[in-house]
């Protein structure tokens, strides 16, 4: 039993004075090469800093007008990038014109937007990339009054065009209602129609159909706005269907078909009295191209949180959706789409992960510039303990020729002072234990040339002379 004890004191006292030396030799290590690991760190910045910065952490962006769908889808943005250390700013526009305006503008500070699909013509617009579709943007058509059956009424007619007569709103000039209904009205030959429709700002021209003061009103809005809350739950109001839905989406292809069921929009109305079709288009996601990648994939990441979610129309996980974009989509909403977020960036924080991920990119770019350094270090430290042990060496060898040509018995406590000055230099030395026997060799050299010195002898014969000499060369 006291065997096997001491077996045990004996490892730990070994394991023990192995990690003290470990110890040791690393700060020795650490102060001996200073200069390499700081130029090693320098580097390391410098390549990871031009490769690839970090993201900002404040990012512009530009919803609508305020209270609008927009506003409020970007609201949970805002606070989704805040449980990531990201600040987004909301920026009130007058609609989907201003929008591209400002992202494409390479002065202007905004770096993402809501817009509607297939209101704009990209030609001639550079420097904004697609994040693809979040949300549908069914196009609604209401309408005061019951005269007109619903069940026969469907966008196209001559019942549409006396009701067209009358007084229509279809959205403010410059905003994503008035593009779309321009589409629609000339994709069904209506365009006489246009210049006596009023251009009413959305949330206006809604309570001014509520109030009676106009007849209809053409609005492309979310299900869950206000703005279509109110008038789906209005008794008076009717909606109008489009029986020639999939033609419609032949003629503008970034169109697409919603059914909405017998008294889907209200079992106690039985609203709408039987099924419908609805054209919709979609709230496209779209950012400067100059956007850090890290911070699209927390788009992304946020539109499949936020929007991914099962609604009346959508089903689970159908956004982000990735089609109809008139604009190029981003390489980073490709990569999504092939394998969705980084891993890594499930598991960490966002600063963390996003920073892990930079650096896993720069290891390959940087391995090569720093393989050199660092396959150098052990070297460098060796020559550079060697040098110090060899320009001892040169002041013994200068010395031993001092003494061969004016040696003066009389002085041999002052000869003997000097070569206790070399050897208390030489006792500041951290030596490898690669290196043990080159620093000993010169130990014993110094002992040699005062023990001759303290018998008032000349130390000119003494053995470690061939040593010496080739030591001195070196140092010379």
């Amino acid at each position: 039993m006291s065997s096997v004890k001491e077996d045990v004191k004996d490892t730990a006292l070994g394991v023990l004075e192995a990690i003290q030396e470990r110890r040791v030799s690393f700060i020795q290590f650490l102060r001996e090469t200073w200069p390499l690991l700081l130029l090693l760190f320098a580097g390391l910045m410098l390549v990871w800093w031009l490769a690839d910065p970090p993201p900002p952490k404040r990012i512009l962006m530009a919803t609508g007008s305020d209270g609008g769908s927009y506003q409020m889808l970007a609201k949970k943005y805002v606070d989704y990038f805040a449980k990531k250390g990201i600040t987004i700013e909301l920026v009130s526009s007058r609609g989907a014109q201003e929008n591209i305006a400002r992202l494409s503008d390479r002065k202007d500070p905004v770096q993402a937007a809501f817009v509607q699909a297939g209101i704009y013509n990209p030609t001639g617009i550079a420097g904004i990339l697609s994040l693809g579709s979040v949300a549908y943007e069914p196009i609604w058509f209401f309408y005061r009054g019951s005269d007109l059956e619903i069940s026969k009424f469907h966008f196209q007619g001559e019942r549409l065009k006396k009701l067209l007569s009358m007084k229509t709103s279809i959205g403010e000039v410059g905003s994503g209602t008035h593009s779309q209904a321009l589409h629609i009205l000339k994709a069904a030959g209506l365009e006489q129609y246009i210049p006596q429709f009023l251009t009413l700002p959305s949330t206006d021209g809604v309570n001014a159909l509520l109030r009676g003061e106009i007849d209809v009103i053409f609005l492309v809005d979310q299900l869950e706005s206000p703005n279509v809350q109110k008038l789906l739950s209005e008794p008076g109001l009717n909606l109008i269907g489009f029986g020639r839905a999939e033609a419609y989406t032949r003629i503008l292809p970034y169109l697409e078909i919603l059914t909405v069921p017998m008294a889907g929009f209200s079992l106690v109305r039985d609203f709408p009295p039987e099924p419908i079709q609805l054209l919709t288009t979609t709230t496209q996601l779209l950012v400067d191209d100059r956007m850090h990648p890290a911070l699209q994939y927390l788009f992304l990441e946020a539109a499949e949180a936020i929007n991914g979610k099962q609604t009346f129309f959508a089903k689970r996980g159908e956004f982000p959706l990735f089609n109809h974009s008139a604009f190029p989509e981003s390489e980073v909403a490709s990569r999504f789409q092939k394998s969705g977020v980084p891993p890594i960036m499930n598991y960490l924080p966002f600063w963390l992960a996003e920073f892990v991920h930079r650096m896993f990119i720069l290891i390959v770019p940087f391995l090569a510039f720093a393989y050199p350094i660092l396959s150098a270090l052990p070297n460098y430290r060796y020559k550079r303990v060697q040098m110090r042990i060899n320009k001892i060496y040169g002041a013994l060898w200068a010395f031993e020729q001092e003494l061969a040509t004016g040696f003066d018995a009389g002085q041999c406590d002052a000869y003997i002072n000097k070569v206790n000055q070399l050897e208390a230099e030489a006792l500041t030395f951290k030596v490898p234990k690669k290196m043990a026997s080159d620093y000993y060799a010169l130990r014993a050299s110094i002992d040699y040339v005062r023990n001759c010195l303290s018998r008032g002898e000349r130390p000119y014969q003494f053995e470690p002379q061939e040593r010496l000499s080739s030591a001195v060369d070196q140092a010379l």
